[in-house]
C-alpha cells in the first residue's frame, strides 16, 4: 500500500511530497511514475500499485507542490485548464530536479526506470536527456514531445500513442520522432485515445492498455530489471 513521503529537490531545496510503494515479492528495480496534468489522482495511485505488484519499488512525485501542495483535479475542462497552468508554471528545471531526487532515492538499490502519462509522457522524454541514473523510460501520449525533438537522449526510451487521440496525431508524431531519433521505438494503439492507460475511461481499449504495459515491462527487463 502506498504511503506519502517527502523528498528534497536539489535545485532549490524544496521539499515535495511523493507517493511511495514498496515492491511486492522479489524487488526488480525502482520506478518513478509521472502524473498526467491532473496531479496525483486515483489513476496515479492505481499505477503505483500496479508497478509495485510487478516487483518495482515505486515513487510518484507531486510535481505541482510549488504551485499548490496536494493538487488533484477532475478530468474535465476546468481541471485541464488548472493543470495546464501549473505545468507551464513548473517549467522544465523544477520537474527535472524533482525527478532526479526520486531517482537518487532509489538508485542505490538497483536499476531505476521511469514511466509517465500525458504531461508525464513529456517529462519522461526530457528526463531521458536531463536526469542522471535512469536505466530506461516509457513515455505515454506525451504531446509536447513533438516540439522538443532536438534534445540528445542518453536513456533508452519507448513511446506509446493512441490512434484515436484527438490531441496528438499519431502518425505525425511517430514520423517526427523517427526522423530525429530513429532508434526510439514508437507504438500506435489502434483502438485507444488519449489517456488509455487509465482503467475504465472511454478512451481505453483494455487490450491496448495491457499490451502497452507488457511492452513497457519487456523494455525495462531488457534494460536491467531483474
Amino acid at each position: 500500500m502506498a504511503e506519502t513521503i517527502t523528498l528534497t529537490s536539489a535545485i532549490d531545496g524544496f521539499a515535495f511530497d511523493a507517493l511511495h510503494a514498496p515492491a511486492q515479492g522479489p524487488r526488480r528495480g525502482g520506478i518513478v511514475v509521472i502524473q498526467e496534468i491532473f496531479g496525483l489522482d486515483k489513476y496515479v495511485h492505481e499505477d503505483v500499485a500496479r508497478w509495485a505488484a510487478k516487483g518495482f519499488e515505486a515513487i510518484a512525485p507531486s510535481l505541482y507542490d510549488r504551485q499548490e501542495r496536494g493538487f488533484t483535479a477532475g478530468h474535465d475542462p476546468e481541471g485541464m485548464q488548472q493543470g495546464f497552468k501549473y505545468a507551464m508554471a513548473a517549467g522544465v528545471e523544477q520537474p527535472m530536479s524533482d525527478v532526479q531526487a526520486c531517482v537518487d532515492a532509489l538508485k542505490d538499490k538497483g536499476p531505476v526506470f521511469i514511466v509517465g502519462y500525458c504531461y508525464g509522457g513529456w517529462i519522461v522524454w526530457r528526463a531521458a536527456a536531463d536526469v542522471e541514473g535512469l536505466a530506461a523510460g516509457s513515455s505515454y501520449y506525451g504531446g509536447r514531445i513533438g516540439s522538443d525533438l532536438e534534445i540528445n537522449l542518453k536513456t533508452p526510451v519507448i513511446c506509446h500513442f493512441g490512434r484515436k487521440d484527438g490531441h496528438i496525431p499519431a502518425d505525425d508524431i511517430k514520423a517526427k520522432i523517427a526522423e530525429r531519433h530513429p532508434g526510439v521505438p514508437v507504438y500506435i494503439y489502434e483502438g485507444s485515445g488519449h489517456g488509455f492507460n487509465n482503467d475504465g475511461v472511454e478512451a481505453q481499449d483494455p487490450a491496448d492498455a495491457e499490451l502497452a504495459r507488457q511492452r513497457s515491462l519487456d523494455w525495462f527487463e531488457r534494460h536491467g530489471a531483474s
